[in-house]
């Protein structure tokens, strides 16, 4: 592919940091709070999650898009970020199968970015300097960037799931199958339903409001809490299905967002980190099997620890070696528990798929017991 002319882009931070680089993806104006994903790998799986909706991405890979795009990586129907910020950036890619190229995707489902951008020194200021908003522009000069940023919402007590969920309930899987799930989807990756349907599950996926009722109606074997963009603190309609669900005591299985939701309707509560957990290679200790895992993460909210200290109703079952924030709970005398991270691992490594084994089982074990 032919490169194009290198246009000139801005990144202006809320706190007043201006980067100058070039132009790449649609030319154009995009604002969202900046965060960075340290995985080495699987940037179209990134900018496809839902959960990174309202966000511009900082990949701190330093090279991207030279394996290009490929349908069969997509998390969704579509990218949900609102702007990618890289350092090196390829018009060209090496992977055969691949469709398309990165520029080509991204003008196509119009996507902003800048590119020729030390990300090394962004990724330390964002640590130090904690989650924020910003602009990325090939059209503004810095001066009627700083009129757009103000525009920009504040993710903290943003409710995004209705955005990103599906509209009208759908069905994946076989109808055959062993095991009927309903899902709520609070913005869905398309991995976890692939790994869901592997083992003998058929999923019915509900949109974000839905209520308890409609989705017993179907009369599913357990119930699957989706991951998500957005405040959890702000969605008490997820936080009351979830309740119902408790109350009948079915088999309940919750990531990231879903694993926030399911800690509110146990009356745990969550708060907004400094700079949130992105990418391939964060260490999780199981504290029931006392191993540890390497897993794939993408969330800047964490539930509370003093609250389960202080909880009858909760333990931690995870934690995350490097800051001991909570990385997975259990409802004591209840069929439900949840992580914070992604065992799906689309990308990353698959440590921790037996989590869906271990839904299974509580599934099965339900329906024996019946």
């Amino acid at each position: 592919m032919k490169q194009e002319k290198k246009e000139k882009a801005y990144l202006l931070l809320e706190d007043g940091l201006l980067l100058e680089g070039t132009a790449i993806g649609k030319k154009g104006t995009s604002g969202g709070e900046i965060c960075f994903n340290t995985g080495m790998t699987g940037y179209q799986e990134i900018y496809t999650d839902p959960s990174y909706y309202g966000q511009i991405i900082v990949n701190t890979t330093s090279h991207i898009g030279n394996y290009g795009v490929l349908d069969e990586e997509q998390e969704s129907a579509t990218p949900k970020i609102k702007g990618i910020v890289v350092n090196d950036y390829s018009y060209t890619f090496s992977r055969l199968t691949a469709s398309e190229s990165l520029q080509s995707y991204l003008e196509k489902n119009g996507v902003v970015g800048i590119a020729d951008v030390d990300t090394r020194m962004l990724v330390r200021h964002i640590r130090n300097k904690g989650a924020m908003n910003a602009i990325i522009s090939s059209e503004l000069s810095p001066d009627e960037l700083e009129e757009e940023l103000k525009k920009v919402p504040s993710m903290k007590g943003l409710e995004l799931s209705t955005e990103v969920c599906t509209k009208e309930p759908y069905f994946v899987g076989n109808e055959d199958a062993e095991f009927r799930v309903a899902v709520l989807d609070l913005g869905i990756k398309t991995s976890i339903l692939k790994n869901l349907v592997k083992r003998g599950c058929y999923c019915k996926v509900f949109p974000a409001k839905t209520s308890f009722e409609e989705m017993k109606a179907w009369d599913p074997d357990g119930y699957f809490i989706s991951n998500g963009p957005g405040d959890p603190a702000v969605m008490n309609y997820a936080v009351d299905t979830v309740k119902a669900i408790l109350d009948v005591d079915h088999p309940v299985f919750g990531i990231c967002l879903g694993h926030q939701i399911l800690a509110e309707a146990a009356g745990i509560t969550t708060y907004k980190m400094h700079h949130g957990h992105r990418g391939l290679n964060h260490p999780i200790k199981n504290l029931l099997t006392g191993k540890s895992e390497i897993t794939s993460q993408n969330h800047g909210f964490v539930v509370s620890a003093e609250d389960i200290e202080n909880s009858d109703a909760v333990i931690s079952t995870h934690i995350h070696l490097n800051d001991n924030t909570v990385a997975g709970i259990r409802i004591k005398d209840k069929k439900a528990f949840s992580v914070q991270y992604h065992p799906e691992s689309s990308p990353g490594p698959h440590d921790s798929r037996y989590l869906f084994d271990e839904f299974i089982e509580l599934i099965k074990s339900t329906k024996q017991t019946k």
